[in-house]
């Protein structure tokens, strides 16, 4: 089955804005989210767990290093690849 990485990405970049206040515009699908102060460890975890409930994927300890969740585009690419196995 093939995914479509844009829908995806468009609905983590809708998740992000929401949960994080902040305006969209400032947003890029490159910005380092943790590291400009957009999500903390708590956001982080509710972050894992809309990616698992919006996908229906699993994340594990393994899953979890900065690069599969700094950006947009990272988690884009993590959900993607979840999703083909």
């Amino acid at each position: 089955m093939t995914y479509d990485p844009a829908i995806i990405q468009e609905k983590i970049r809708q998740y992000i804005v929401q949960a994080s206040h902040v305006d969209g515009d400032k947003i890029k699908d490159e910005s380092l989210l943790f590291k400009e102060g957009y999500f903390d460890s708590m956001g982080f975890i509710l972050l894992i767990t809309f990616l698992e409930e919006e996908f229906k994927i699993k994340t594990s300890d393994s899953d979890l290093l900065e690069e599969n969740f700094e950006s947009i585009n990272a988690m884009t690419g993590f959900v993607v690849n979840k999703l083909e196995g």
